[in-house]
């Protein structure tokens, strides 16, 4: 053996027997004092899972005083109640368990009140962010840091250490609102080294409604960014383990189902949040039901704060919170500038009639078709006497056509001469379409209403358990159809034939029935109505058009 290798070997027995005694493990942390405003390392705390969805949980009293607090803080939950709702927090990483929402009961297989979370998961939560570490403060357990009134809000704080940081969360939970004021402060590394904090949502929602699948399929990240309007990311738009990154500044992030909303927004202008980043999850079936929604936010001077809201998708709430929250459920597409303001303006016609004349949601929506009829029924009434000008100037047309249909120039002259002798223009022709046009718009904001406005959720009417569900029977359907029909064929009366007026008579109210067939009861309701209040119109213009008609054979 040459002298090379004893060295060798020499010098690895060294390394094996040295190493232990010059670097000695790191001693084990010390118990900080309750006093001191600090708990222990939370990696010496073994996780203690929390059950959100546990229908009869026992909310925990907090410690008397901070020298009561042990080392190894056990995880609690502490309860906020108002005349809305319960907020269930925990030290477990000082996260908002879950809100329970008394005035909303369960429609789906289970019973009870609807509780705005996900079994499993809380529906907020805090990690911090340095570089590539992140500091699990979500896994922490943190020291309940006191409550206490502050007029009729109700505040708590929590306090929590993870290494060399420090995370101070207190919540001020803003009366009969369904408001939590975040303030946080940060100290330690992720302070000193410009790093940022995450907000993680819930991965869902839980599903109370009667039709489960209608409401994971709008289940959905939304956002504002800056001034560019609301946007929304569907879970179903998202593949597993495909990521979308919304830089800011953003003014609010929320994740909603059909009729229920948890979303954060910026304090002010000063401290927007910096960016949202959605993942979508594993799939169990078809539907997309889950997907991770992280909110990035940049202390500044160790601070952030944030309104969260976590309640009903009640129009009149959001627009209270300001910041453009009420437009937290967009839809209508490329169309939405338009059809959102529009479906605002109907939805809130709606809510006046219901509480200025104080009647269920059913009738406001009869009132509401009657009414339609009447305000439009000046211009309505217009149309269809220009639709019958032109019926009656049509075989005029007709034969200059043929007269002139080697000279287009001349038969453009001899057509405009026969519109001005009866007061009439080439635009005329379209007039006909109006009286089925002009109640379109409506149909189609109330179509968006129906589909995530909750003060029609739960609602009967009649033989009707619920008109945000389709009709059971499909009784208004059939009505909505056949009223359709009879206004159709009453308008067709004493008319000079048409083949393709004809034809459409008889097949769009079929279509109509089959497009509305599975839809909102309420929408049904509303159309079958506005049928049934035009019939009067539509009578009065075929007896017209019949006394005409006899005037000019005598």
């Amino acid at each position: 053996m040459d002298r090379r290798t004893v060295l060798a070997l020499v010098l690895v027995a060294a390394v094996i027997l040295l190493t232990p005694r010059l670097f000695q493990p790191p001693p084990r942390l010390p118990v900080i004092p309750a006093d001191s405003g600090m708990i222990a390392e939370s990696a010496a705390v073994q996780p203690v899972p929390v059950a959100p969805a546990a229908p009869q949980s026992t909310v925990s009293a907090p410690p008397s005083s901070q020298s009561e607090i042990p080392t190894r803080v056990p995880a609690e939950t502490v309860a906020v109640s108002d005349s809305t709702a319960t907020f269930r927090f925990t030290n477990r990483g000082a996260a908002l368990v879950d809100v329970e929402l008394g005035q909303f009961r369960s429609l789906g297989a289970t019973s009870g009140p609807v509780r705005l979370g996900s079994r499993g998961a809380p529906l907020v939560r805090f990690q911090g962010i340095i570089g590539r570490d992140t500091i699990a403060f979500d896994s922490a357990t943190f020291r309940f840091a006191g409550r206490e009134r502050v007029g009729r809000a109700e505040r708590l704080g929590f306090e929590g250490v993870v290494g060399s940081d420090t995370l101070r969360v207190d919540y001020l939970v803003q009366p009969d609102s369904f408001l939590v004021r975040i303030d946080a402060q940060v100290r330690g590394r992720l302070m000193s080294s410009g790093g940022y904090m995450l907000l993680q949502f819930a991965p869902t929602l839980d599903s109370y409604e009667a039709d489960s699948i209608d409401n994971q399929r709008n289940l959905a990240f939304v956002y504002e960014v800056g001034a560019r309007g609301s946007k929304g990311t569907g879970f179903g738009k998202l593949d597993p383990g495909e990521r979308l990154v919304v830089p800011g500044p953003l003014t609010w992030v929320a994740l909603k189902s059909k009729y229920f909303i948890a979303g954060v927004l910026a304090r002010d202008s000063v401290s927007p949040i910096a960016e949202l980043t959605i993942t979508g999850l594993a799939r169990s079936s078809s539907v997309a039901t889950h997907a991770q929604g992280s909110v990035v936010l940049q202390p500044r001077l160790g601070a952030f704060s944030l309104d969260l809201y976590a309640g009903p998708q009640q129009s009149n709430r959001l627009r209270a919170l300001g910041r453009g929250f009420e437009n937290s459920n967009p839809y209508g597409g490329f169309l939405q500038p338009v059809v959102q303001p529009f479906a605002g303006v109907v939805l809130r016609v709606l809510l006046w009639m219901r509480y200025t004349f104080d009647l269920g949601y059913g009738w406001v929506l009869v009132i509401f078709g009657v009414a339609v009829r009447l305000i439009l029924w000046p211009l309505n009434h217009k149309a269809m006497r220009t639709s019958l000008k032109m019926q009656r100037i049509q075989p005029e047309l007709n034969a200059l056509q043929q007269k002139y249909k080697s000279d287009p120039q001349k038969l453009q002259s001899e057509m405009m001469k026969v519109y001005k002798d009866h007061d009439m223009s080439p635009f005329s022709m379209f007039s006909g379409c109006l009286p089925l046009l002009i109640p379109m718009p409506i149909l189609f904001a109330l179509f968006f209403v129906f589909q995530s406005t909750i003060e029609f959720r739960g609602v009967s009417f009649m033989w009707l358990a619920d008109i945000s569900q389709k009709d059971p029977y499909y009784i208004l359907p059939l009505v909505m159809g056949v009223s359709m029909f009879v206004l159709s064929w009453i308008g067709m009366r004493n008319a000079p034939p048409n083949p393709q007026t004809k034809m459409m008579g008889y097949v769009f109210p079929v279509m109509m029935t089959f497009l509305l067939a599975n839809l909102a009861a309420g929408l049904n309701l509303y159309y079958a109505v506005q049928n049934v209040a035009a019939l009067p119109q539509q009578w009065l213009i075929a007896s017209e058009r019949a006394r005409a008609a006899t005037a000019k054979k005598t």
